[in-house]
């Protein structure tokens, strides 16, 4: 009787769920056409003023994303795009995310009244009917407050259907499926010229291999689908203008953003649309063909990352961490561009990182390691004596190559000090893991003070984690589920 029982249950939930699959997937076709809508606009201004202006709208292939989650309620990233019904009012769509204008924001410059303007785009489905498109900001206590208000008519001969790019190579994973019911990461390449396509189809595969051998990616494997785009660029690499190096590539992509000489991003932000409107995708990597460390993510952007360093696939991981799932930096002592990133007083809404304002009640209570008092006594002042010691190093070996490239020093000279200054970054880390391997709350789940480039009032929830330090290293407890909550986002 008892099992008769649990059967009916299984049989009836079953039923509910795939009636509430059926009557998601109804309302997408009431609400949408399964293509995607393109929103590019300008955002302008500095710390304390923000200005958004229309630039073009653009109907282009099939919505990649999930016909069945089209609310999102994450409540992650600094903005928010919606798109209301005309009519009704309803909330129809919409998706959080952070910009490289909200990072600006935050600078020096912005701060003393310096205006950039940055080209960003949304990419929503392709309403049947006409909409009202908002963006939002996070105010100070956390809420959403809108910035910009667009009404769409998706009849509008305003909204262009330009053929795609011509000269754009494709790749794509065999083991892909249908792009809604999986996350779909496409790989563009910038740096690769018409004699490195093969080069850009090895290193697509090898990084998508790397992916896909790291937990929780592992474990989530037929979650995701992976697809590589290259325009060929006129020349090989990228800019690196601190050091007098400025290269010609289809994306653009820069060392030097927000004057961080490691900072690797773009601000040609149609050029990586255009490419990768080839595929349907959820997620943008940038690949740059260079052997540099360097990277950038921001979420639900794009995250970049190069293609032939030594750090090169934590950097792929690291980075991904940010534009995916939204994760916080876990470390606080390299320098950044970055004023107040996290204002004092609020709690983040990253999930692996906080001010820890509730001792009673901690973020991620139920992943804690009993035993401990909190926060965790990891013997952080040795920790951040010996971290100290290689920034200054670090810093002296970054600038010393820049100075001897702007002076045209000999090229077997500059290279000497650049494998010298990868050398110091490879010992130092090394030394870093056996001090970690030796720590007694290695293997501990708690409340680990220095977080978020803070040092003092922010917390990650593990001693290392690949979010906080170099290498090929498992994702802390709190990142780990983060990203597996971000992927059930992404469902049918």
């Amino acid at each position: 009787m008892i099992r008769l029982n649990l059967r009916r249950i299984v049989l009836l939930l079953t039923a509910f769920c795939v009636l509430a699959s059926a009557a998601a997937a109804a309302t997408f076709q009431d609400d949408f056409h399964d293509e995607t809508l393109r929103i590019d606009y300008f955002h302008t201004g500095d710390a304390t003023e923000e200005i958004v202006s229309l630039d073009q709208m653009w109907r282009q292939g099939t919505w990649a994303g999930s016909r069945t989650r089209l609310v999102d309620e994450l409540n992650l990233g600094r903005y928010y795009a919606k798109a209301f019904d005309a009519e009704s009012g309803d909330l129809l769509w919409s998706r959080g995310f952070d910009s490289y204008y909200g990072e600006w924001k935050t600078t020096t410059k912005a701060a003393n009244g310096v205006r950039r303007t940055y080209h960003e785009s949304a990419l929503m489905p392709l309403p049947k009917r006409p909409v009202a498109f908002t963006l939002s900001v996070r105010e100070a206590d956390n809420s959403l407050a809108e910035i910009y208000r667009l009404e769409i008519d998706p009849a509008d001969w305003r909204i262009r259907r330009d053929a795609l790019e011509e000269d754009v190579h494709v790749f794509e994973d065999p083991q892909n499926g249908a792009p809604h019911g999986q996350v779909d990461i496409v790989i563009v390449g910038d740096g690769y010229t018409a004699h490195e396509v093969d080069k850009f189809e090895k290193d697509f595969k090898r990084f998508a291999a790397a992916m896909q051998g790291q937990d929780p990616y592992r474990s989530l494997a037929d979650r995701f689908a992976y697809r590589g785009v290259l325009k060929p660029s006129q020349e090989s690499g990228c800019d690196e203008p601190s050091r007098g190096i400025h290269r010609n590539t289809s994306l653009g992509c820069t060392f030097d953003s927000l004057d961080s000489e490691r900072y690797l991003l773009t601000e040609d932000n149609r050029a990586i649309r255009d490419v990768a409107a080839h595929v349907p995708y959820d997620v943008l990597y940038i690949m740059v063909n260079h052997e540099r460390y360097g990277g950038g993510g921001i979420y639900n952007l794009f995250c970049t990352f190069t293609s032939d360093n030594q750090w090169s696939e934590y950097v792929f991981l690291h980075e991904f961490g940010h534009s995916f799932a939204g994760l916080a930096d876990e470390y606080y002592s390299s320098s950044t561009a970055y004023n107040d990133f996290y204002p004092e007083g609020r709690e983040p809404n990253e999930r692996n990182i906080t001010a820890f304002g509730d001792p009673q009640n901690p973020k991620w209570a139920d992943l804690i390691t009993p035993g401990a008092a909190l926060p965790n006594d990891w013997n952080k002042a040795e920790f951040d004596k010996m971290d100290e010691a290689y920034q200054v190093l670090r810093a002296q070996t970054n600038e010393q190559i820049a100075k001897m490239m702007n002076d045209g020093e000999p090229q077997a000279e500059v290279d000497a000090l650049i494998a010298q200054g990868e050398e110091l970054s490879r010992a130092n880390q090394e030394k870093i893991d056996r001090w970690f391997a030796g720590n007694a709350t290695q293997n501990r789940v708690g409340i680990f003070e220095g977080a978020g480039y803070a040092s003092q009032g922010l917390y990650r929830s593990q001693l290392d984690c690949i979010m906080f330090t170099k290498g090929l290293k498992p994702f802390c407890a709190a990142c780990d589920r983060g990203i597996r909550e971000i992927t059930e986002r992404y469902g049918e």
